[in-house]
C-alpha cells in the first residue's frame, strides 16, 4: 500500500508532464525566427492558450463591433451538441499540447446552456486536463453561478471556477443598463459581477479567477485609463483590453478602427494604472498581437513581479524559464511540495536566485504593503486581432506554403505563425489561430451549424 501510494506520489509530482515538454519544444520549433528571443514565454513556458469555437454561436447582447458570423445568432443553443464538440476539441488539443493549460469557454453567450449544461461543458473540459474559463457578458443572476458550481445534490462540482466578464459600452441590451453611455454606466455591473463569486465563495468555499474584457473603438479609447482603474480596485485578477477589428459581422461595425494601436491602448492603460508597465520583458507571441504586464496590487498600488530595468530579475526570469518552463504549479500541497523539492535538487541554484527575486519585490511592494495591503496578483494585457481583409490572403498564402510579398499580409503572416490563441478541428487533426477561426472558418462554419441546429420557426 505504502510503495503503491509513494509510486503515485512520485508520477504526480513529475515537475513537466512529458507530453507538454514536447508540446513545448515543437511549438518553440515552429515560432518564426524573429520572436524566439529570451523574453519570449511560447514553446518555453506555455504552448499558448484555447478556445472553443463552433459550440454554441448564439448570444442575447447585440454588440458593436461583433466578431461573430452574421449567421451566428440563427443557430440554437443545444446542451448536447456542445458537450460532444467541446470533448473532442478538448482531445484533440491533450494530444497536441499535452495537460494544463487554459482554455476558453468561448462562443457566443455560454451562459444560454443553463447551468446544467454549463456545468457539464467545463467538466469536459477538466477530463481532458484543461483549466476552462467561462466567457461570458456577465449578466447573470447569482442564483445561476450557485447552480452551476453547486449540484443538485449540494455538493460542489468545482473548487475553482474561471470565468472572464466582458463589460463595455458597445454592448447593448444589459438587463441592469440596456443602452449604457459610457464606461462609467457599467461600474455596477462590474460590481455585482464580482460581488456574486465573493458571495459564492463564502456560502460555499468555491474560490474564483476573474477576468475583465473591454473591446476599445474611437468612441471609448479615452475611457480605457478609467476601466483599468476600477478593475484594479474591483479585485478582478487581469484586465484584457483588445483594439477592434473588421472581423465577424460587417452590419456591427460603426467606426473606422485603425487609429486604436495597441500603443495607445496601453498607454491609456499606464494613466489608469498611474505607473509604467513594462512588458518587453516577457512576451506571449508576436509583440504586434499581445502586451501583457504581470504584477501585484497591494495597498491600492499595482508593482511589476519583474523589474525589466534590474539585470538580476532578467537573470532570474531566464534560469526559471531554463529549469521550470512547462511547470504546472495547480496541484495539490503535498504533491507541490514534493515536485518543488525535485526541481531544487536538480538546480539548486533556483534557491538563492528566488531568494533574491523575493527580497527585491518586497522592497518595491513595500513591506507594510505585502502585510496589510491585501496582495493579489493582477495582470494588464491587450489583444490585438487583424482585420479579416488581411488574415484571408495570409492564411491562404501559407497554406500554399508562399510567402506573401505585399508588406500587409507578410506581417500578417508572421503573426499567424506566432498566434498565442489555437482552435481546435477534430475532424483535420489541425489546430488554427483564433483570427483565422474568426475571419475565414466561422461564416461556412455558422452556415453548417444553422442547418444542423435550426431555431424552429427561423428562416
Amino acid at each position: 500500500m505504502i510503495r503503491s501510494w509513494l509510486r503515485v506520489l512520485w508520477e504526480r509530482s513529475r515537475p513537466i508532464d512529458p507530453a507538454t515538454a514536447t508540446a513545448l519544444r515543437d511549438r518553440w520549433l515552429d515560432l518564426p525566427l524573429g520572436v524566439r528571443t529570451p523574453a519570449q514565454l511560447i514553446g518555453r513556458h506555455t504552448p499558448g492558450c484555447e478556445g472553443t469555437h463552433g459550440v454554441f454561436p448564439r448570444c442575447n447582447l447585440s454588440c458593436t463591433p461583433c466578431y461573430h458570423a452574421r449567421e451566428a445568432n440563427s443557430v440554437r443553443t443545444d446542451v448536447e451538441h456542445t458537450v460532444a464538440a467541446v470533448d473532442a476539441q478538448m482531445a484533440l488539443l491533450r494530444r497536441l499540447r499535452g495537460n494544463g493549460q487554459h482554455a476558453q469557454l468561448i462562443g457566443g453567450e455560454v451562459t444560454l446552456l443553463g447551468p446544467e449544461g454549463h456545468a457539464r461543458a467545463l467538466e469536459a473540459m477538466e477530463r481532458h486536463g484543461r483549466k476552462p474559463m467561462s466567457m461570458t457578458h456577465g449578466d447573470f443572476d447569482y442564483d445561476y453561478l450557485e447552480r452551476l458550481a453547486i449540484g443538485p445534490d449540494g455538493r460542489r462540482r468545482f473548487r475553482l471556477l474561471r470565468f472572464a466578464g466582458h463589460f463595455d459600452s458597445l454592448m447593448l441590451g444589459r438587463r441592469s443598463i440596456p443602452r449604457p453611455r459610457n464606461e462609467a454606466d457599467l461600474q455596477q455591473a462590474r460590481r455585482t459581477f464580482v460581488a456574486n463569486f465573493r458571495r459564492l465563495r463564502r456560502e460555499h468555499g468555491v474560490r474564483f479567477d476573474l477576468a475583465h474584457n473591454m473591446t476599445v473603438t474611437p468612441r471609448n479609447l479615452g475611457q480605457v485609463a478609467e476601466v483599468a482603474r476600477s478593475t484594479m480596485e474591483l479585485g478582478f485578477g487581469m484586465a484584457s483590453f483588445q483594439p477592434a477589428a473588421h472581423v465577424g459581422n460587417p452590419r456591427r461595425w460603426r467606426e473606422r478602427y485603425a487609429d486604436v494601436t495597441i500603443d495607445r491602448v496601453w498607454a491609456e492603460i499606464e494613466r489608469g494604472v498611474g505607473t509604467r508597465l513594462p512588458w518587453q520583458h516577457l512576451q506571449v507571441g508576436d509583440p504586434r498581437c499581445n502586451r501583457s504586464a504581470y504584477g501585484i496590487v497591494a495597498a491600492g498600488r499595482w508593482t511589476p513581479l519583474l523589474d525589466d530595468r534590474d539585470a538580476r530579475d532578467l537573470r532570474t526570469r531566464d534560469l526559471f524559464l531554463d529549469c521550470c518552463g512547462g511547470i504546472d504549479v495547480a496541484r495539490g500541497p503535498v504533491v507541490l511540495a514534493v515536485m518543488t523539492a525535485r526541481v531544487l535538487a536538480r538546480r539548486p541554484a533556483l534557491l538563492p536566485a528566488a531568494a533574491g527575486w523575493g527580497w527585491r519585490l518586497s522592497r518595491r511592494v513595500g513591506f507594510w504593503g505585502l502585510l496589510l495591503g491585501r496582495p493579489r496578483a493582477m495582470t494588464f494585457v491587450v489583444h490585438a486581432f487583424m482585420d479579416a481583409a488581411v488574415v484571408g490572403p495570409a492564411w491562404d498564402a501559407l497554406e500554399r506554403g508562399q510567402v506573401a510579398e505585399q508588406p500587409e499580409v507578410r506581417a500578417a503572416q508572421e503573426r499567424l505563425q506566432a498566434c498565442s490563441y489555437a482552435m481546435a478541428h477534430p475532424q483535420s487533426g489541425r489546430l488554427v489561430p483564433a483570427c483565422v477561426q474568426h475571419a475565414v472558418l466561422d461564416p461556412e462554419e455558422n452556415l453548417a451549424l444553422r442547418e444542423l441546429l435550426p431555431i424552429v420557426g427561423q428562416r
